[in-house]
C-alpha cells in the first residue's frame, strides 16, 4: 500500500484510560483496511470521536467538536478530496445514540463501547448507502473475541483492559448504563496480549477495568501470572472499588515487586451519610481501614483517589468530613470534581441539589488541601533514589523523560539509549507535577 493510497484515520479520545485502550484497538481494527493515523481531522477520511459521558461538559464538548467537523467535511467534499466519514463511539454514543443522529446529521455512524469491533462492517455499509448507523450492543465477550490478536504499541507502557462494566450502581454514575454489566476477560487471553506487548518492547502494563479489582479470576492471581512474563517489569491497575480490595490483592502488593506501589482507590466522600446516598456500600472508616491494611502490607505505597463535591444533600458538615478523611488518608495525587447531574441516574432526581457557587467554593478548598499533600509527597522524594522507566526524549537537549513507580514524571540528563530502559535516578528537585534528578548506579529505594 502506497502512502497516496492510504486512507487517513483520526481518533479523538475523551475521558478515561479505558477509552485510550479502546481507541488503540479501533486503530488496530482499521489498519488492515488501509487506514493510517493522521495528526488531526483536517483531510481525514475517517474521524472517530471516542467519547465520555461521566460529566455533562464532556458530552457537550462532543457536540461542539461535531460542529467543527461538519465544516471540515464540507471543505473536503468541495475540494474533491473525497468523503469524510464521521463516527461517534464510546459512552456518549451508547447513552445518546438516537439523539446524536437527530441533533448532528453529519454523523455517519454511532458505535457504543461494546460494539466498536463492528466498525469495519458498519463503514462498509455506510460507503454503499445510508445503511445501519447505530450499533450499541452490550456483548463484551463478542467484542474481545472479534479484536485482532496483534497490537501495535506506541511506547514502552501500555493499557490492557481486563474487565469492563459495573454492577455497583453508584447513584451518580452512568457507567452501568453505558458499559453494561461486569465482564472479565479470560486470563489466557489477557496473558497472550501482555506477552505480545512485552515481545514488542513494552515494559509496563496498566490493567484496566471500571472495577478492575472485581476481576472474576482474582486480580492478585492475574498479576502473579503476568509478573512471570519475561521483560514485563511493571504492573499497575485502575480503577479499584474499596469493597473489592481483598486480602489476596493486598498481600500481592507485598509479594510482587512488579506490582507498583501505587494504589488508585476512589472514595468520593468522607461523609457516611453521603456515601449511603451514593450507594457506595462502604463507610469512611472501612475505607481508611483498607488503606491502613494496604500500607501495612506495602509501607512505601502511595495513594490516589477520586472525590465528588456538592453531591445532592451535601451539607457543610458532610464536606468537613471529607476534608477530615483526606487529612487522615494522606494522598499522593487525586482527581476531584463538582457533582454533575447526569440524566437517567438516581442522583439526578434527588432533592437538595447543591448551588454551583457552593460547589465551586468547596472544590477550591478541597483542591488546596490535595495540592498541598501532593506537593509534600513530591518534596519527600528529594534525596531519595528511584527506578525510572524512561519513555521518551525531554524538551531540552540531552534530557530524557520517564515515570517513577509512583507515576510521577521524572526528567534527567542522559543518553537516548536509556529510552525503554529502567535506570536509577537520585531525585534532586520536585515540582507539583514532576521530579528532576541525576542518573546513579546504586539501586536504593527507601520506603516512604
Amino acid at each position: 500500500m502506497t502512502e497516496a493510497s492510504a486512507k487517513r484515520l483520526y481518533i479523538k479520545t475523551y475521558g478515561c484510560q479505558m477509552n485510550v485502550y479502546d481507541s488503540e484497538r479501533m486503530a488496530d481494527l482499521l489498519r488492515p483496511l488501509g487506514y493510517v493515523m493522521a495528526e488531526g481531522p483536517q483531510g481525514a477520511d475517517l474521524v472517530v470521536l471516542n467519547t465520555c459521558h461521566i460529566r455533562e461538559k464532556a458530552a457537550e464538548k462532543v457536540y461542539s467538536e461535531l460542529g467543527r467537523l461538519k465544516d471540515l467535511k464540507a471543505e473536503k467534499l468541495a475540494a474533491g478530496d473525497g468523503v469524510m466519514t464521521i463516527a461517534v463511539a464510546g459512552c456518549v454514543a451508547q447513552a445518546e445514540g438516537a439523539e446524536i443522529m437527530r441533533r448532528a446529521p453529519t454523523v455517519d455512524l454511532v458505535v457504543g463501547p461494546q460494539a466498536y469491533h463492528q466498525l469495519p462492517e458498519l463503514i462498509a455499509r455506510t460507503s454503499r448507502a445510508r445503511g445501519e448507523r447505530l450499533a450499541a450492543a452490550f456483548a463484551a465477550e463478542d467484542k474481545f473475541d472479534a479484536l485482532p490478536a496483534a497490537r501495535t504499541p506506541t511506547g514502552y507502557s501500555a493499557f490492557l483492559t481486563v474487565q469492563e462494566g459495573c454492577d455497583k450502581f453508584c447513584t451518580f454514575c452512568v457507567v452501568p448504563y453505558t458499559r453494561g454489566a461486569e465482564f472479565s476477560r479470560p486470563a489466557e487471553a489477557i496473558e497472550a496480549e501482555a506477552r505480545s506487548l512485552a515481545e514488542q518492547g513494552v515494559r509496563e502494563v496498566t490493567l484496566l477495568g471500571q472495577n478492575v479489582n472485581a476481576y472474576a479470576g482474582g486480580l492478585a492471581q492475574l498479576a502473579r501470572r503476568l509478573a512471570a512474563i519475561p521483560g514485563l517489569d511493571r504492573i499497575r491497575y485502575t480503577t479499584s472499588h474499596p469493597r473489592d480490595m481483598d486480602a489476596d490483592l493486598i498481600a500481592a502488593h507485598a509479594d510482587l515487586p512488579e506490582l507498583m506501589p501505587y494504589l488508585h482507590l476512589p472514595v468520593q466522600s468522607g461523609s457516611d451519610r453521603i456515601l449511603r446516598a451514593m450507594n457506595r456500600d462502604h463507610s469512611a472508616a472501612s475505607y481508611l481501614d483498607t488503606v491502613a491494611r494496604v500500607r501495612a502490607s506495602r509501607p512505601d505505597v502511595a495513594l490516589s483517589g477520586d472525590f465528588i463535591v456538592g453531591f445532592p444533600g451535601e451539607t457543610d458538615s458532610d464536606f468537613e468530613d471529607t476534608l477530615a478523611l483526606v487529612q487522615e488518608a494522606r494522598y499522593a495525587a487525586c482527581f476531584s470534581f463538582k457533582y454533575s447531574r447526569r440524566p437517567g441516574t438516581p442522583a439526578a432526581a434527588l432533592p437538595g441539589q447543591v448551588d454551583e457557587a457552593v460547589k465551586e467554593e468547596r472544590l477550591a478548598r478541597l483542591n488546596a488541601l490535595l495540592d498541598a499533600q501532593q506537593e509534600a509527597f513530591n518534596q519527600a522524594m528529594v534525596g531519595r533514589t528511584a527506578p525510572v522507566l524512561f519513555e521518551r526524549a525531554g524538551r531540552h537537549g540531552g534530557q530524557i523523560l520517564g515515570r517513577s513507580p509512583y507515576l510521577q514524571a521524572v526528567h534527567a540528563q542522559g543518553p537516548a539509549s536509556l529510552i525503554g530502559q529502567i535506570a536509577m535516578v537520585r531525585i534532586d528537585g520536585a515540582a507539583k507535577m514532576s521530579l528532576s534528578g541525576v542518573l546513579v548506579e546504586t539501586p536504593t529505594l527507601e520506603p516512604a
